[in-house]
């Protein structure tokens, strides 16, 4: 394996789960890392870096959820949430607390393999790992004090560094190279997830809409740069 291989931290309490995904993922050529708990996996990330964390909620001690907010104190490695709740407050409250993607339990793992690569291969562009070059060629946008520096994946507002997830970098990017053209909230999730549209997906791109709001607004409930446009979807004034 090379020194770039993406490495993964699975958050577990069934040893049986954090196997079968450790044989699954390591199949794929990335380096998978265990931790039966919360804290334990707290204590890993404090010791390398990772490319992506999977938790489990239903963790002893810290749960997922208080997991993945202790997490985004410090980190801004993608999150993949993998649990057998299943209702929409479930994921609301897990994308509220910081993550990025929630699969649920019995997962094919085909999907766990897909949704794996897509977070990784995001927050691998955010950080530089990869490049990526947009058609239109604009290398910066600037606007009211906030600066997306699109070759190095920076956000700054008003010259102070924003630190985001590459899931909220990919829909600020998204929304600012197509300024003024509105997004349906379909339309922003299936160009950031890659996935098909779900019932249930519009709360995901709420959420995540929201988050970046806090990020990157002087008001988030009066917003200047990403706009609702009620009924039809959002758009980057």
């Amino acid at each position: 394996m090379t020194q770039n291989t993406p490495r993964i931290l699975i958050a577990d309490d069934n040893p049986e789960i954090r196997e079968i995904i450790k044989v699954l993922l390591s199949g794929e050529g990335f380096l998978v890392t265990e931790a039966k708990d919360g804290a334990a996996a707290l204590d890993e990330i404090k010791k390398q870096e990772f490319d992506l964390i999977i938790l489990d909620i239903m963790m002893p001690g810290m749960n997922g959820y208080e997991t993945c907010q202790s997490i985004r104190e410090t980190n801004n490695a993608p999150i993949l949430f993998l649990s057998a709740r299943t209702t929409d407050s479930d994921k609301i409250l897990g994308f509220s607390s910081g993550g990025d993607d929630y699969l649920e339990k019995p997962f094919s793992y085909p999907e766990l393999i897909g949704r794996a690569k897509a977070l990784i291969r995001r927050y691998q562009v955010y950080q530089g790992k990869e490049r990526q070059t947009d058609a239109s060629n604009v290398k910066q946008i600037s606007l009211r004090g906030l600066e997306i520096h699109l070759e190095e994946g920076e956000v700054f507002l008003h010259g102070k560094k924003i630190e985001l997830t590459g899931t909220e970098y990919e829909m600020l990017r998204l929304l600012a190279l197509n300024r003024r053209q509105i997004f349906s909230a379909q339309r922003l999730y299936e160009a950031i997830w890659d996935d098909p549209w779900y019932y249930g997906a519009g709360s995901t791109v709420m959420v995540h809409i929201r988050n970046l709001r806090q990020k990157i607004e002087k008001d988030p409930k009066n917003p200047a740069f990403i706009k609702t446009v009620w009924g039809k979807g959002y758009h980057f004034d």
